[in-house]
């Protein structure tokens, strides 16, 4: 049996500014985009739907208006679900680009201890995104 993650909410305040952080910054491709009741969830994620694609919807969406309220103010003072993880294979790349795309660096490329370089951002609602790269193995 195989099993793998193939949807990761993520909760946003505006979901058109937030298409701009996930597509043009990250370069994720828009998959979908539904409406219902008020609400959207626009899905992201390779073009070809070869791996896990994102879910951004506002706080309400499928929520009572109160858990939607509760869950808004964490994510906009940065303590919401996250942080949210990507993968580079070449992480400078994807620091350039997220940032000349107008992304709030929270912390430019680095080694860390734990034998990887990564990087940090906020998406537009406040989210915490990373983007790690694999150390290269000694030869």
């Amino acid at each position: 049996m195989t099993i793998s993650i193939m949807y990761c909410p993520i909760t946003v305040d505006d979901v058109d500014a937030s298409i701009a952080f996930y597509r043009d910054a990250l370069g994720l491709s828009l998959l979908n985009d539904v409406a219902s009741d008020g609400h959207r969830w626009v899905t992201l994620g390779s073009a070809d739907w070869s791996g896990p694609a994102l879910v951004l919807s506002d706080p309400a969406a499928g929520r009572s208006p109160e858990d939607g309220d509760a869950l808004h103010r964490l994510v906009a003072k940065g303590s919401g679900p996250g942080p949210y993880v990507f993968f580079a294979d070449d992480l400078d790349a994807a620091f350039e680009r997220a940032r000349a795309a107008g992304a709030e660096v929270l912390q430019e490329p680095i080694a860390q201890p734990w034998g990887t370089r990564d990087c940090a951002f906020r998406d537009p609602a406040g989210n915490h995104v990373r983007i790690n790269q694999a150390r290269q193995a000694a030869g």
